[in-house]
């Protein structure tokens, strides 16, 4: 009963100094906003990272020819990887599910009077599974057209669509490079990643790419997909040992060929967002200690102010502990109010947000609890010390203040 008293004189308290409350309360609501729009786009910018990194194929290993890259710059020589490493990879390593050799290029297409340049991607079949491609018309080409390196293409959204329109492409033949190829598939749209788009690209043929297309007998990448529980680190070292072995790789020298892990890539990326979204928070954090100091400023203010109201309670019998209440509950109510006000100022922030710029802000409930769980501690730890200080005040001194 004491308590609920207690929280109506508070309130009433609050209503009597509308304006004042309101200007205490601001910091508060600018510093919870904050807090959740921060949050928020740290969380988002999480999400498109690991989301690009997912685009790239699950349990994947990526096999690169030459040392991994140093300041823009990959040293050792390029063309290290052979059709042959492909081979004994599939054949000498464990726990491997998929793999698939990669030639990289660029071809000219043409068809009628449509002319694009595009990227032409030399594959196998097992290629769309383990980038997370789906066929949206037609097929990719099978083991036997790879065997006898065909003059087959699957195309990608958008390459189908500026070539052929609305049209269906399957059945067509496009040339590339001069080369007339059959279109026997396309590709379900995907994307970009950065500055690379993976619907604007041909796949053909491993065996096609590196003969009749770009006259290469080396490979750009192997792509390799582990088993789903695997262990990845170890089927990375398997994959290294066996290379070392067949580019007969001395002990101290350097590996001509390096292995991208995409899990440690995720939890590299993890890491990183979440530090940025760590330090985010923090920085919006600080607005909030500034809304807990002007609630303290003001709440002495109030003391001052009702110096001889406390006083009148004191003579009639209110504790030291009950004053303290009394304040101590009107600066928790100033910022929680703030809080649960910031917090619609938050969600808003960052809905808007991603309207304007097309970047995805993610609210997480967690976040929103976090930050008004800390606008409350931050009313109760900058409120104590003027609830205190009415408290201990002397009823005489208090009664007779002018």
């Amino acid at each position: 009963m004491l308590f609920w008293t207690t929280l109506k004189v508070a309130l009433r308290s609050l209503w009597a100094a509308k304006m004042r409350s309101l200007l205490s309360m601001l910091g508060i609501v600018i510093g919870v906003g904050a807090v959740i729009a921060m949050l928020a786009v740290g969380a988002g910018a999480q999400k498109q990272v690991l989301g690009h990194i997912t685009a790239l194929g699950s349990n994947l290993l990526m096999v690169m020819p030459g040392q991994p890259r140093t300041g823009g710059v990959r040293s050792g020589a390029v063309e290290t990887l052979l059709l042959e490493d492909a081979g004994a990879i599939a054949a000498g390593v464990g726990e491997v599910l998929s793999l698939s050799p990669v030639v990289r290029g660029t071809g000219q297409f043409k068809f009628f009077g449509a002319n694009k340049q595009s990227s032409v991607m030399g594959v196998n079949p097992g290629y769309l599974g383990l980038r997370n491609f789906e066929i949206a018309a037609g097929r990719m080409f099978t083991e036997s057209e790879v065997a006898r390196r065909a003059k087959v293409a699957v195309l990608g959204a958008d390459l189908a669509a500026d070539l052929f329109g609305a049209a269906d492409p399957v059945g067509q033949t496009v040339k590339v490079n001069g080369s007339a190829f059959l279109v026997v598939g396309a590709l379900q749209a995907k994307g970009t990643q950065g500055p690379f788009s993976f619907d604007d690209q041909a796949l053909v043929p491993h065996t096609t790419a590196m003969k009749r297309l770009f006259g290469k007998d080396y490979l750009d990448e192997i792509d390799v997909q582990t088993t789903p529980d695997a262990d990845q680190a170890a089927v990375q070292a398997g994959i290294e040992q066996l290379l070392r072995r067949r580019h007969e790789i001395r002990f101290g020298q350097g590996d001509d060929f390096h292995v991208r892990n995409m899990a440690e890539m995720v939890e590299t990326a993890t890491t990183v967002t979440g530090i940025f979204s760590l330090l985010l928070g923090s920085v919006a954090a600080i607005s909030l200690f500034v809304g807990g100091i002007g609630i303290m400023n003001i709440m002495l203010v109030t003391v001052t102010e009702r110096t001889r109201e406390i006083g009148i309670r004191k003579a009639i019998g209110a504790r030291d502990a009950d004053i303290l209440a009394q304040f101590l509950l009107e600066a928790v109510l100033m910022s929680a109010l703030g809080g649960v006000t910031g917090v619609g100022v938050g969600v808003a922030v960052a809905r808007l947000s991603g309207l304007v710029s097309g970047f995805e802000a993610v609210v997480q409930p967690q976040s929103v609890a976090l930050a008004f769980s800390f606008a409350v501690l931050v009313g109760v730890f900058f409120g104590f010390y003027p609830a205190r200080r009415a408290a201990a005040l002397d009823p005489i001194d208090a009664l007779s203040y002018e």
